[in-house]
């Protein structure tokens, strides 16, 4: 008997936009199994060994230990310099028309192997865990070439926020506390202009996968105003039908989970207030926020923000 295809509830949009948050608002309810940026597991799991949400350094982590023996006989097993390698060949914005077409073969060939090692990965944790799991990886031109798969059965939630509050919060300083080496104590920094056409591009593209699979739009801002409904029509909109009584109009309780990267908030647990970061109103540099607006416009206005 042909098993069912894995749910896959992936979180696409650009960094800072909420994911993590939603993500971890996500694995606290009955049949949610939040998975973190899976994406970054094979380079920051397998090669620098830093720490999954649980406080276990990844290579310690029962429940990723579970996994890899499920799904390949073991991480040992799993090559990360042929993963990276893949991920650069297709798993890039720019490849997201070849991805699309199929063209040329060599390209769909090196597609098909590349998401053979997440599609392992999703079914041993859905044997594992049950129920929806959540890949919160973003890139959108990974859930391009996830939705080539048969066997996954997945879900997009575009995530969006005002292009202007990722710019300046892209241009902060972030600690992460995940590392286990000071080469990769912080988070990378980008400038606005860098941020702005990320932004656009990103989105767009997610635009374009809505024929292709079910996607239901989520802006961070609508979400932190009122998380009881948004989060019900993001569980319905992955089929959970489960409560989420954890979810209050102006926080959310978390507990701990397994998610193997991410914004540091992963490893934040307890009652967390959920007030809106517009910082950049009030500390972004005008001119910054002028070039953003400007450059990002067109989809500003079909996103409802104001101009």
């Amino acid at each position: 008997m042909t098993s069912p295809p894995v749910r896959i509830l992936f979180l696409a949009g650009i960094g800072r936009s909420g994911t993590t948050l939603l993500e971890r608002t996500l694995a606290e309810v009955d049949g949610v199994t939040a998975l973190g940026e899976v994406m970054h597991l094979w380079d920051r799991g397998l090669v620098r060994g830093e720490r999954c949400a649980c406080g276990e350094h990844f290579a310690a982590c029962p429940f990723w230990h579970q996994v890899g023996e499920r799904a390949f006989g073991g991480w040992d097993q799993v090559d990360p310099g042929r993963i990276a390698d893949l991920k650069h060949r297709v798993d890039r914005a720019t490849k997201v028309p070849a991805v699309a077409s199929g063209r040329p073969r060599a390209l769909a060939r090196a597609v098909a192997e590349y998401v053979d090692h997440y599609a392992r990965l999703y079914r041993a944790a859905a044997e594992i865990t049950g129920g929806v799991l959540v890949d919160s990886s973003k890139q959108v031109s990974l859930a391009w070439c996830l939705q080539t798969r048969s066997d996954l059965d997945v879900r997009v939630v575009h995530c969006v926020r005002d292009s202007r509050g990722v710019a300046y919060s892209w241009s902060k300083e972030v600690d992460r506390p995940e590392a286990v080496s000071e080469e990769y104590g912080r988070m990378p920094r980008y400038s606005p202009r860098t941020v702005s056409s990320l932004w656009l591009l990103h989105n767009a593209e997610i635009e374009a996968l809505r024929p292709r699979v079910p996607v239901l739009r989520l802006r961070y801002e609508d979400f932190v105003r009122d998380p009881v409904t948004t989060t019900r029509a993001v569980l319905d909109h992955a089929g959970v039908t489960a409560t989420a009584d954890h979810v209050r109009r102006g926080s959310v309780l978390l507990g701990s989970s397994h998610s193997c990267a991410g914004n540091p908030m992963r490893f934040r647990t307890g009652e967390v207030e959920l007030v809106s970061d517009e910082a950049w109103r009030r500390s972004a540099p005008p001119r910054q926020a002028r070039l953003v607006t400007a450059m990002t416009a067109p989809l500003l206005a079909l996103y409802r923000y104001p101009l």
